[in-house]
């Protein structure tokens, strides 16, 4: 599909959107959804089911790994949360984001760079200290794993990063920090949803599909639907010139 028609497609999604807070709150569950099927992140969920059961001790009583596995998520989302409040809070404090051409090319600009490095033509460098710094976290306690799920919502998906970073930019385009928290707690809920699935249900591990191409594919059709709002906003912006 050329791009225009993509740029065409994330117009219409963010008309529809911008009336609907819970259209736009369940949208952004799926999209954190499909960022979790990612080469970054997909093959972390089975590894990161596999910690949190051997933090709830020998036994690993049923309870406790799912306890654990909901602190974990809760940590991830409410870190998510925080920074999508942030943002609406900053773009509220600047103003008329959505009508100035500046602001609009600035947010087609990131999200141009965001869906290039989506489809791997620019690298997303992660921090290596803060990497090692994450990989010396341990659970065993309901704190700790909460920790845990936050530190790794910025450190340990490299490949989710862009996606993030796009909502997060279109967040502040908004300029509310009650839909920031909302719509930024929704994505990080979709990007859990399947650990938390795995969690709840110790069989489902096993019938998780294997990591192949099929990762590579829905991390480029990401990449390009982001280049597709890149599109959009650019557009918005020279028609006000």
């Amino acid at each position: 599909m050329p791009l225009a028609a993509f740029a065409l497609a994330a117009g219409r999604l963010s008309a529809a959107l911008d009336h609907s807070p819970l259209l736009a709150a369940g949208t952004l569950f799926g999209a954190g959804v499909l960022t979790s099927l990612t080469p970054c992140v997909y093959p972390m969920i089975p590894i990161t089911a596999g910690i949190l059961a051997a933090s709830a001790g020998p036994e690993r009583p049923r309870r406790r790994v799912v306890g654990l596995t909901l602190t974990y998520a809760t940590g991830l989302a409410l870190l998510y949360a925080f920074l999508g409040t942030l943002a609406g809070a900053t773009g509220s404090l600047f103003g008329a984001v959505g009508s100035s051409p500046w602001a609009r090319l600035a947010t087609a600009a990131l999200l141009l760079v965001f869906g290039l490095a989506m489809l791997d033509l620019v690298p997303v460098p992660v921090p290596r200290r803060a990497l090692a710094w994450a990989a010396g976290l341990r659970g065993g306690s309901y704190p700790a794993v909460f920790l845990l799920g936050a530190s790794s919502g910025i450190v340990a998906a490299p490949c989710g990063a862009p996606a993030f970073a796009t909502v997060l930019t279109w967040v502040a385009t908004k300029g509310s920090p009650a839909l920031g928290f909302l719509y930024l707690f929704a994505f990080s809920l979709g990007m859990t949803a399947l650990l938390v699935a795995v969690g709840l249900s110790s069989g489902l591990v096993a019938a998780l599909p294997r990591a192949g191409p099929w990762l590579d594919r829905t991390k480029k059709a990401g990449g390009l639907l982001i280049l597709g709002m890149a599109g959009y906003y650019f557009y918005q912006a020279t028609k006000v010139w």
